[in-house]
């Protein structure tokens, strides 16, 4: 089976599953795990924040976040379609009383900085209190610059505002911009989060663990989520296997991520081409990929045909509907990581020729 229908879907290295099954172990409840506080440590000390907590997923982190940077009946300011608003089941308002104020994104997935000024509440009874901006890096796989990220840190502080990031993804975006600066991904990760109050790292997409996220901010902030997790029932006991997991890959697993880059890049480009040369480019469209992620946009009878035929072949994607000037469209997502390799990138791509060959 090829499957691209996330990150997610990785399995663990054999050297991650030996560097998990010798982890030393300890109770994180009480905070003496060595194999969690170690990987807590180490991603501080490379992101450049004063802590970090680990718990078992991104969206837990994320909400741990916001609970932590707002109080009942305050309001975020978020990307209409950033996973903290519209991905991860109304947690903010549902569990943490907090208002989400939506804002559209940009067609390369930004906010604009006169929307996010404009959206904040003046200080008056009748409105919810602008307290957070959360930021998300990478946003449907399309990577936010450096000047951007500064530039809304910036915005955050002079509006008195805290900002948080969802960094599911960070380190596509930091190995991104090293490929195109000759930079180092680490370095390039800690300018991007710099001026941040918090953000939140996932360990089980692009990184290759099994589970698990990071939420990482000054000590004191720490200190608080570490409550809010227990409350949520994100505290576990001997995690240390999971972290251990966690700190291999962030310590062996963030370079790499340039081979999935290079993979939706070739994909990306072997597609196109068959679309052309099968004389479908007003039924089938591509956006070029800036990392892992590639969407498609068909007509959705070609998408149910091309969908079928790839599963048919143990080809697995994503497909949703939606609406573009009133008519539906199909969009799939396809996502290269670890376990997608370049005999799997071809393979693809003579199953995908074959089928919109005799359509």
């Amino acid at each position: 089976m090829i499957d691209f229908r996330s990150d997610t879907v990785t399995q663990p290295t054999e050297a991650m599953r030996a560097a998990m099954a010798a982890a030393p172990l300890g109770d994180d409840v009480f905070g003496d795990d060595p194999s969690v506080n170690a990987l807590q440590q180490y991603a501080a000390e490379q992101l450049g924040f004063e802590a970090a907590l680990f718990a078992p997923s991104g969206t837990m982190t994320n909400l741990i976040a916001l609970m932590g940077h707002c109080q009942r009946g305050d309001e975020a300011i978020v990307g209409q379609n950033w996973h903290t608003y519209r991905w991860e089941a109304g947690g903010m308002a549902v569990l943490g009383s907090i208002q989400p104020q939506p804002i559209a994104n940009q067609p390369d997935g930004s906010l604009l900085a006169s929307d996010i000024v404009a959206a904040i509440k003046p200080d008056d009874p009748h409105f919810a209190r602008t307290r957070l901006l959360v930021i998300e890096n990478t946003t449907g796989g399309q990577v936010l610059s450096l000047s951007y990220m500064a530039q809304m840190a910036a915005l955050a502080k002079s509006n008195q505002l805290q900002c948080h990031i969802d960094g599911a993804r960070i380190f596509n975006a930091a190995v991104a911009i090293a490929a195109n600066t000759a930079t180092d991904p680490y370095q390039v990760a800690r300018q991007l989060v710099q001026g941040y109050d918090s953000i939140s790292v996932c360990l089980s997409k692009g990184l290759g663990a099994p589970i698990g996220s990071l939420l990482l901010g000054s000590a004191d902030f720490i200190a608080r989520a570490r409550r809010v997790r227990k409350m949520l029932g994100g505290g576990m006991r001997q995690a240390g296997g999971l972290a251990a997991a966690g700190l291999y890959a962030m310590q062996h697993h963030v370079r790499r991520l340039a081979d999935d880059h290079q993979h939706a890049s070739q994909l990306a480009a072997g597609l196109q081409q068959i679309v052309t040369e099968c004389g479908l480019t007003t039924q089938f469209s591509l956006q070029t990929p800036q990392t892992n992620i590639i969407f498609c946009d068909l007509d959705p009878a070609l998408a149910a045909h091309f969908v079928a035929e790839l599963g048919k072949h143990q080809i697995r994607l994503t497909s949703s509907v939606y609406q573009q000037a009133g008519q539906a469209k199909s969009r799939l997502r396809l996502v290269t990581h670890l376990d997608v390799n370049q005999a799997q990138i071809q393979a693809m791509l003579a199953c995908s020729r074959d089928i919109l060959r005799h359509y």
